[in-house]
């Protein structure tokens, strides 16, 4: 499985607004692609959240999300998303994996 890890930070007194964002988004990316999200938000920093995405594959991560990032309804969301970033701290990081199975 491909998997997606994002890590951004949000400001305080957005975070309703922002997993408001995260569900319209979820039903985009699920009218293309079959995926599953986490969403982990820091004990340690309320600001600091992960997002954690798989998919079934790259190939189909790669063959989508570029009709996903097409949608202009997603375009609008990611650019309410980035308004919601902390100032100062408006980074987002992404990083790719392979989830390995079979191993307890």
């Amino acid at each position: 499985m491909y998997v997606k890890i994002y890590e951004y930070h949000i400001k305080e007194e957005k975070i309703e607004d922002y997993l408001s964002i995260q569900e319209k988004a979820s039903k985009i990316y699920k009218k293309h692609i079959e995926s599953k999200t986490t969403y982990l938000q820091s004990n340690e920093d309320p600001t600091k959240w992960m997002e954690i995405t798989t998919y079934n594959s790259e190939e189909d991560y790669l063959k989508n999300i570029a009709i996903i990032n097409k949608n202009v309804e997603i375009q609008v969301l990611f650019n309410k998303f980035q308004a919601l970033l902390l100032p100062g701290n408006n980074l987002i990081k992404e990083e790719d994996f392979t989830k390995i199975t079979g191993v307890n």
